[in-house]
């Protein structure tokens, strides 16, 4: 790619993350644009990749934004606009629209961010979900409880992990906890609580086609580890589980309903404990966070953020193919830790192959052909991390500043 014909990817990054993927885009001969918040000035961006920074205020407004990355593109040349955290998809749909950059618009963005969306999206198209109700109408909500007995979960339509969401038990407790979301009530769905396995589906599609999945199962569902505490552990689903298929295929089904047309997808399902029924959860259009994407390279050999810089780079026209995968399992265990710098130096199998490396964080990855020999090492280490390490901070209810 000659200096004239360099593509120009704005990434936007509300979080420090996504490194590997401007990264990989600077290989590949692009001029890389950050635009981050001005709290996250020194985080260790890999500047050696990225041709300008731009800082914005954690509450600008819309138009303010607007204005802003419009007065960028004055003298700059916008190909693609990239969003490297959850939260940054729908500004990144935004001022794609605005600007008319290709890529996912506002309408489909809102199945990847808005949870009540999806469901609706999904229940009218036959794809099995919890029941739920907009906590929107006062008589639809009595209707619900009397139809869903508790508990259920109180849920935000737009944050992401675990934030906001609150686990109701008792119906004398369910208007209470309603009336304390005041006129904010509207951006909240009541949903039933169902037990069960919890999965994680991570994805590439190109030309609205699924070409790449890694399929894993959460030791304690991502909500109990958030708000209950735990050590929080994931680990491949083997190719020859039943749930593979068949995760795969309601993987293909949300994500071709919804509308992706290019790009990757972290998309949550549970087997209901009750009757072994799949029921899609949630999706994004992003990489999964918690160091997931190095549990996939693990696994695979494939790292999501290089496979994401590849596909945009490569746009509607281009070729993309992913790369040969490896074929092992591997499991993620992962804690916050009483210790700013834990020693991990006690854990030294051979199958660890990642080591996370962050403050107040204890984290390893273990991977083998072996499939008994992951989910033991996994099991092992959760249960001697929360010994040697767990500390526990509950989720919170907005993103921090």
């Amino acid at each position: 790619m000659t200096e004239a014909d360099a593509l120009t990817v704005l990434c936007l990054a509300s979080y420090e993350k996504g490194e590997e993927f401007m990264r990989e885009c600077h290989r590949l001969g692009c001029r890389v644009l950050l635009v981050t918040l001005e709290s996250l000035k020194k985080a260790a961006w890999p500047r050696e990749a990225i041709t300008e920074t731009f800082y914005m205020p954690r509450d600008l407004g819309r138009e303010d934004l607007l204005k802003g990355v419009s007065h960028i593109a004055r003298t700059r040349r916008l190909d693609r606009i990239v969003a490297l955290d959850d939260f940054d998809v729908e500004t990144a749909a935004l001022l794609r629209e605005h600007l008319r950059v290709a890529g996912m618009g506002e309408t489909t963005a809102r199945y990847f961010r808005d949870k009540l969306a999806e469901r609706m999206k999904a229940r009218s198209a036959g794809i099995p979900v919890p029941d739920f109700v907009h906590v929107l109408n006062d008589e639809a909500i009595r209707a619900f409880a009397a139809a869903v007995g508790p508990p259920w979960i109180l849920k935000p339509r737009s944050q992401a992990a675990a934030m906001g969401m609150k686990r109701v038990d008792r119906l004398e407790d369910l208007w209470p906890a309603i009336d304390s979301l005041g006129d904010r009530r509207s951006f909240y769905l009541l949903e039933r609580f169902v037990p069960g396995d919890v999965f994680h589906v991570d994805a590439i599609v190109r030309g609205r086609a699924v070409v790449f999945q890694a399929m894993h199962r959460y030791g304690q569902p991502p909500f109990e580890v958030a708000h209950a505490g735990g050590v929080f552990t994931t680990m491949t689903v083997p190719k020859h589980d039943p749930a593979w298929s068949a995760l795969a295929a309601m993987n293909r089904d949300v994500l071709a309903l919804f509308g992706m047309v290019r790009g990757v997808a972290h998309t949550e399902f549970i087997r209901n404990a009750a009757d072994g029924v799949l029921l899609f959860l949630e999706t994004s259009a992003r990489v999964g966070g918690a160091h997931i994407v190095d549990l996939v390279e693990a696994e695979t050999g494939l790292n999501l953020w290089r496979e994401w810089a590849r596909l945009e780079v490569a746009g509607e026209d281009g070729a993309y193919d992913p790369p040969p995968l490896a074929d092992r399992h591997a499991g993620l265990v992962l804690t916050l830790a009483r210790q700013e710098r834990p020693d991990l130096s006690a854990y030294a199998d051979p199958e660890i192959v990642y080591r996370v490396k962050k403050p107040h964080h204890a984290g390893l990855i273990v991977a083998s052909a072996d499939q008994a020999r992951v989910r033991a090492l996994v099991e092992e280490y959760a249960s001697r991390f929360t010994a040697d390490f767990f500390a526990f901070a509950p989720a919170p209810e907005e993103p921090p500043e």
